[in-house]
């Protein structure tokens, strides 16, 4: 019987929260989306969340909101990001995991 050894890609641990962010695409070529959602796992350097939109692709690059709460909150934190996995869930929903790279 041959075990199959997953190796853990995470450098930080994961947290459980469910907080609102926005996403948008940074290529200015790329076909528009304004993804408004909820979080459901982050760590010092990720976030992972669950979308209908099938846009996404590895390597992609994105502005990201985190946390959202309105348009012009002077307390609203941006990055841009990197999408680093894209998991088909079923029912329309993809899970994408995203490297915060750096704040904007």
């Amino acid at each position: 019987m041959s075990e199959e050894i997953k190796t853990e890609k995470r450098r930080n641990r994961r947290a459980k929260v469910a907080r609102k962010l926005r996403i948008r695409p940074s290529d200015p070529d790329m076909e528009h989306f304004d993804d408004l959602l909820a979080s459901t796992n982050v760590s010092k350097e990720g976030i992972y969340f669950v979308t209908q939109l099938p846009s996404y692709r590895e390597g992609m690059r994105l502005f990201v909101t985190y946390p959202f709460t309105f348009e012009n909150d002077p307390m609203k934190s941006e990055f841009l990001a990197e999408v680093v996995r894209v998991e088909e869930l079923g029912g329309s929903k993809f899970g994408i995991a995203i490297r915060l790279m750096m704040s904007i």
